[in-house]
């Protein structure tokens, strides 16, 4: 609910990894921005098992300031088991997620809320011009191409980590338990009016990384079998096409036999034939394994987060 200045009241959510340097610059910039835009705002911060003083600092910064929150993860979940986890525990009307490493100016964010405003359930901060290498943007453009499947070809061309939504959205995605996580998926299961603004991207401000092109790929093919059904249709696909092709060979060789009165001669055709064919059922049996795997992991009932500890103002 707003208040009584119209202003919306923010909960801005960020997945810590490695970043004890660059919290407090993240801080600060948060909370010279947040008062102008937001009757009453929070910031939770979640440890994503960062390996430096990433808690430590988030324990500092909780204790100076009585609207930040931390939350500290017993095991690397991923950033966007992380960012569940820090959506789960928002109490503010409108969910702001960021990333920790400044590549997104929190000065953006008065704009995506503005952009919310026009009707939109979701705003993603779209980045001008990707500030990445090039394997790391062809992984990223990997991911956007399935996201395609569940969100429409249009917005899944504008997804970032830097994204704005009514917290009412959590809603439809309360129970999920599954330890495979895509916000973005899970935020189609609640809405499908999606917006963008175009928004600045800056150079990394210190330390490098966590998400590599290995991790983006993984990612994609969690969100492939986790959430779509697309790889089974590929396989019916590629399964139809070499039974037509199949269909088309064995007329080729009762054709040749009633024509010219001989088998087609080589060993090497048939064997083409069912090297073909093998391919086909062996590829198809691998996605069926892929969903079987997925099915066994959320059987398992294995929880997408584990908190370990928490840090805030009481």
């Amino acid at each position: 609910m707003k208040q009584e200045n119209g202003s919306p009241t923010v909960s801005v959510v960020v997945p810590v990894y490695n970043s004890a340097g660059i919290l407090p610059l993240l801080v600060k910039e948060l909370e010279s921005v947040l008062p102008a835009c937001s009757s009453d705002f929070e910031l939770i911060l979640v440890n994503d098992a960062s390996t430096d003083q990433s808690w430590q600092t988030i324990i500092y910064l909780a204790h100076e300031r009585a609207w930040i929150r931390g939350i500290n993860l017993m095991l690397n979940a991923g950033q966007h088991n992380a960012l569940l986890c820090g959506i789960r525990a928002a109490r503010f009307e409108i969910i702001a997620t960021i990333d920790d490493d400044l590549q997104n100016p929190p000065s953006e964010i008065p704009g995506l809320l503005a952009k919310l405003e026009e009707g939109f359930d979701v705003v993603y901060g779209t980045p001008e011009q990707e500030q990445h290498g090039l394997l790391r943007d062809l992984a990223s453009r990997i991911t956007k191409l399935v996201l395609q499947n569940a969100m429409g070809a249009e917005i899944a061309r504008n997804i970032s980590a830097f994204r704005v939504f009514r917290t009412q959205l959590r809603e439809a995605f309360q129970h999920y338990r599954g330890p495979f996580v895509s916000i973005d998926v899970l935020l189609t299961w609640g809405t499908n009016r999606f917006g963008a603004l175009k928004v600045r991207q800056e150079p990394r401000r210190a330390g490098v990384s966590g998400y590599t092109v290995r991790k983006l790929v993984i990612h994609a093919l969690n969100m492939m079998t986790g959430f779509s059904v697309l790889p089974l249709q590929i396989a019916s696909l590629v399964g139809f096409v070499f039974t037509i092709f199949g269909l088309l060979a064995l007329a080729f060789v009762i054709g040749r036999y009633l024509m010219q009165g001989s088998a087609v001669p080589g060993f090497p055709f048939l064997a083409s034939l069912i090297a073909i064919f093998s391919g086909a059922q062996l590829f198809g049996l691998g996605i069926i394994g892929e969903y079987l795997a997925r099915m066994h992991f959320r059987m398992m009932d294995r929880p997408a987060y584990t908190v370990r500890s928490t840090a805030q103002i009481e």
